[in-house]
């Protein structure tokens, strides 16, 4: 009887799991969606700076401190192939034009995620033609020449990506991600020990390579308007998001390696959203205190 009993409870549990799992892959509407991922609220009218909700439940499957050190991981291996190709450019011009933007940015960091304060933040040019630029758990900042000089970027427009990128670090986005992964494997394979009277054992386990993953439409847009809040902050024209999704835009018709749209899809609406949340952040830019020499594009 407490074999059955156990099997019965387990039995259970994966069927609400799987449950779960498929109500926050398909449930509709604006408010749900944003209630499963955490999504910017849209706020009251005249409120000044972006806000967001608690991150996705699906986070707490995955250890912080773990998903950190894979990171980590990566990074370094990635910044040491760069060395021996001789293609870092950090301590070029640009490199260094890049870093500047990323401290100003990162000051702001903690107001989405006090654990921001204790990353050890770092931030790197590598010389590639690839347009591509990411911030990987823990604020491992790379970016690509091909993006910063391949698209004339303007210094706006690099916070608007910096900002971007470091608010899927800061909302954790790639821990919310893997353990929705996690939870539909982990569903499906606990439903399928138990129905065969087996013993779960499966824990956690990252596996992949966390550059490939790619985000949900929900992370991408509060990316994108915690992005326009940190760059506003830090003294950027949140405005420059605009110029930069029409860069982007030019550019993949153009036939250039667009490897950031691959995990950074661009939709008609982008634009528009973008539009829609300059007057939370344009007063955030007009308060904040300037760079002291900011390049155009």
């Amino acid at each position: 009887m407490k074999t059955t009993g156990a099997r019965a409870r387990f039995l259970l549990g994966a069927l609400l799991l799987l449950g779960a799992v498929a109500g926050c892959q398909t449930t509709g509407g604006a408010s749900s969606a944003a209630a499963q991922s955490g999504k910017t609220s849209v706020g009251k009218t005249g409120t000044i700076g972006v806000e967001v909700g608690e991150p996705s439940s699906f986070r707490s499957m995955v250890p912080a401190a773990e998903l950190e050190k894979q990171a980590g991981r990566e990074y370094q291996a990635l910044i040491r192939e760069a060395k021996q190709k001789g293609a870092l450019a950090t301590g070029t011009a640009s490199g260094k034009r890049v870093a500047a933007i990323a401290q100003r940015i990162i000051l702001f960091a903690p107001r989405f995620n006090e654990e921001a304060k204790n990353w050890k933040w770092e931030v790197h040019l590598i010389a590639d033609k690839t347009v591509n630029a990411f911030c990987m758990p823990g604020g491992k900042i790379a970016f690509y020449t091909g993006l910063v000089d391949g698209l004339k970027l303007s210094d706006d427009e690099i916070a608007i990506v910096m900002g971007h990128e470091a608010a899927h670090a800061l909302r954790e986005h790639a821990r919310s991600q893997i353990g929705k992964n996690q939870a539909t494997s982990l569903g499906v394979g606990l439903l399928g020990k138990v129905v065969g009277g087996g013993k779960y054992e499966k824990v956690f386990e990252m596996g992949g390579n966390l550059l490939s993953l790619k985000f949900s439409r929900n992370d991408e847009s509060e990316a994108d308007m915690v992005g326009l809040d940190l760059a506003a902050r830090a003294g950027f024209d949140p405005r420059a998001g605009v110029t930069l999704w029409k860069k982007m835009d030019a550019a993949s018709g153009g036939g250039a390696s667009l490897s950031w749209l691959s995990t950074h899809p661009s939709s008609s609406s982008r634009i528009q959203e973008i539009e829609a949340t300059l007057p939370r952040v344009l007063p955030l830019y007009e308060a904040a205190e300037k760079p002291a020499a900011k390049k155009k594009g």
